[in-house]
């Protein structure tokens, strides 16, 4: 088979990663890809978001397979435009990728359907939206832009100025553009948060092992919201009790709730929830792969991940038993310095092999490029190092000593990866 994989990040590479380990992968290309990614498939020169583009190459590439991993062309119904020219895609339509592209649609999808989350109102009007937030005077509290927002758009407030300034830069200085539009504010919910991605054809869901995301800068959870510092695998807080709670109240109702809306949801969908002292919450959906989560869950998949896609389209996926690697999975992301806000690119990274690889890890390159036979950095995040062991401890321990081997002016990553507090 020849595979298209539609994306330029860490998640892809992973993917790619784990698609090559499959008999029937013949070819990978990915459009546009990066340094790192050039290893291991052939990158072409296509925007993710130029759906035109990327149909035009599947067909004159006779491309068997196109995997569209990133949220916006789902949203912009990439696989649509695949599907309506005979191309088989794996990722959800664009009418039910809308679970992750509008909060407000997926809060009022809950709340019909009786999905737990936080209790919450929507606001098209900066003035009632403040005037909510004055009268419930309740924090902390969560303000979200209601549409795509690079991961960015959700802001906790302390304090119930930070609320109003939330709104204003949300709603009124268009911090997020058109995302802003409408913003949902919800309750602040406590407890260990939880990744869990999960595969489905509309109709049957296969949850995948957990993982837990570190978002913030820093150590200790300190600093700025970002898309992911690193990740573990699987969350220690996730209990088999607590997996089951959530098939039956999260995970099956979710995929019951999108089909009975006509709108089946086809591919990964990835659950942000919360174990609150009143049993798990949803925080977020995705509709796709979440990044980091994808780069210590998927190092850990035992089957084909070639025949999943497969029998996902095929609507077949109770056919397929889906299994998984015992032990544990750690991933260390190594950030230029200033992420998530400035930072310099083109800065030379030394210690990785000429596959961009080092010895005891898998290196994923989310942002980097090459220049002759040198990696330079090319983004935020700029590497992804993951390792696999026996147990959690080991994992984290031959992560961190691959990180160690990798350097480039600069680089910036947390010490505290899988600790819990």
């Amino acid at each position: 088979m020849k595979i298209l994989m539609v994306g330029s990040g860490g998640r892809e590479h992973a993917l790619i990663k784990k698609l090559l380990e499959s008999p029937k992968c013949e070819k990978i290309y990915c459009a546009p890809g990066n340094g790192g990614i050039s290893k291991d498939a052939e990158c072409i020169n296509i925007g993710a978001m130029d759906i035109e583009g990327m149909v035009k190459f599947a067909k004159d590439g006779a491309v068997d397979l196109v995997f569209v991993a990133p949220d916006d062309p789902l949203a912009a119904g990439m696989v649509d435009a695949m599907e309506n020219a005979g191309i088989r895609a794996f990722g959800p339509r664009a009418n039910a990728a809308i679970i992750e592209a509008s909060k407000v649609f997926s809060k009022n999808l809950m709340k019909k359907y009786g999905i737990p989350t936080a209790k919450y109102e929507v606001f098209d009007d900066p003035q009632k939206a403040i005037e909510y937030i004055e009268s419930e005077n309740t924090t902390p509290v969560v303000v979200k832009a209601d549409g795509l927002a690079l991961g960015k758009g959700v802001i906790i407030a302390q304090t119930i100025d930070e609320a109003k300034a939330a709104v204003k830069s949300i709603m009124e200085d268009k911090q997020f553009g058109d995302s802003g539009n409408n913003i949902v504010i919800e309750e602040f919910l406590t407890g260990p948060e939880v990744s869990v991605l999960a595969f489905t054809d509309g109709n049957v869901v296969k949850p995948m092992v957990s993982s837990k995301d570190h978002k913030r800068a820093f150590d200790n959870d300190e600093g700025l919201n970002t898309g992911g510092m690193g990740t573990v695998s699987p969350n220690p807080y996730y209990t088999d009790e607590i997996a089951k709670e959530c098939y039956d109240t999260i995970f099956l109702p979710t995929i019951n709730a999108m089909k009975a809306e006509g709108r089946p949801f086809k591919g990964c969908l990835y659950f942000g929830l919360m174990i609150t002292p009143n049993g798990p919450k949803v925080i977020e959906y995705n509709a796709r792969f979440g990044d980091p989560e994808a780069q210590v869950v998927l190092p850990r998949l035992k089957t084909d991940l070639v025949d999943i896609c497969e029998a996902i389209i095929d609507e077949k996926l109770d056919s397929v038993d889906v299994e998984w690697y015992d032990g544990a999975a750690a991933c260390v992301v190594m950030a230029s310095g200033g992420y998530p806000v400035a930072y310099k690119k083109g800065i030379e990274i030394t210690g990785l092999d000429e596959n961009g690889s080092v010895d005891g890890a898998i290196v994923y390159h989310a942002g980097t490029k090459l220049d002759g036979d040198r990696f330079l950095t090319n983004g935020g995040r700029v590497l992804g190092v993951t390792a696999k062991a026996d147990t959690l401890d080991e994992a984290l321990k031959k992560a961190y000593s691959a990180v160690k081997k990798i350097n480039f002016d600069g680089a910036h990553f947390r010490t505290d990866i899988g600790r819990t507090k």
